[in-house]
């Protein structure tokens, strides 16, 4: 069960951030309104926040989940994969030094992101993108072994990180779209799959006893509503034109 959570505000130059989406410049005070909505859904799911102001010296940074990897544990300060971004983990340090004696770190010449980050059980997945590189693929997997964690690594061709094509939801349930759907290292889950015209919705979250999807994808809400789960959407239009998702918006743990 997760206890906390930890979120960013988007900043003013928020639309100045990393974006392949050719969906427009997002609205901020848009923007702003669904990050509330997303924080109130995060309280109805039974987690304390821990909400930090915008930083605006990095437009990306309302997107936190790519700073740390956190479980009961150990956390891990991860080194951002573009150098717009690097910085942005060493306030997320701070906070998350309350909460484990000892915060690990990967170091160059490695590189990785909390997008590129699956964790099922005791089994983490890592995917290998633009972001995320075999060093710091390495150096994850050497961390998390210490503490009784395997890692196998995904390699990814066309996604941002590999959470934007897959989701974990629990009772070997996976949420799968695109390039993922036939990767024989997910072939023992239950798999559901993300029609393409629905992709964007497969980055969505288990938090405790609800599974948040993004709004306005009847298809992949109607299979999570058939394994009988308590879904709450969420309005992401303007997180969406800057390549950013559900999980993009927390660290929970």
């Amino acid at each position: 069960m997760f206890k906390h959570a930890i979120v960013r505000k988007p900043g003013k130059n928020f639309k100045e951030g990393i974006t392949s989406s050719k969906l427009g410049k997002p609205d901020l005070d848009l923007a702003i309104l669904q990050h509330s909505n997303y924080i109130k859904a995060l309280k109805k799911c039974g987690l304390t926040i821990i909400e930090m102001d915008a930083d605006e010296k990095f437009p990306d940074s309302t997107f936190v989940e790519d700073t740390a990897i956190v479980n009961t544990d150990v956390a891990v300060s991860t080194n951002l994969g573009v150098l717009s971004r690097k910085g942005e983990e060493l306030e997320i340090r701070r906070i998350l030094e309350r909460f484990h004696e000892n915060i690990e770190c990967i170091k160059n010449p490695g590189t990785l992101e909390g997008g590129d980050i699956l964790k099922v059980g005791n089994q983490y997945y890592i995917g290998l993108s633009n972001r995320t590189n075999k060093e710091g693929a390495r150096q994850l997997t050497k961390i998390l072994k210490k503490h009784g964690y395997s890692c196998l690594t995904v390699q990814l061709a066309k996604l941002l990180h590999l959470k934007s094509g897959i989701a974990y939801i629990g009772d070997n349930n996976l949420i799968v779209s695109g390039e993922l759907i036939d990767n024989p290292i997910f072939k023992d889950f239950n798999i559901i799959e993300v029609d393409k015209d629905e992709s964007y919705a497969a980055n969505c979250i288990r938090v405790n006893n609800y599974i948040l999807i993004a709004k306005g994808f009847q298809k992949l809400k109607n299979s999570i509503l058939n394994l009988r789960y308590k879904i709450i959407e969420i309005n992401l239009s303007e997180f969406r034109k800057m390549d950013g998702g559900l999980s993009c918006l927390s660290i929970r743990f």
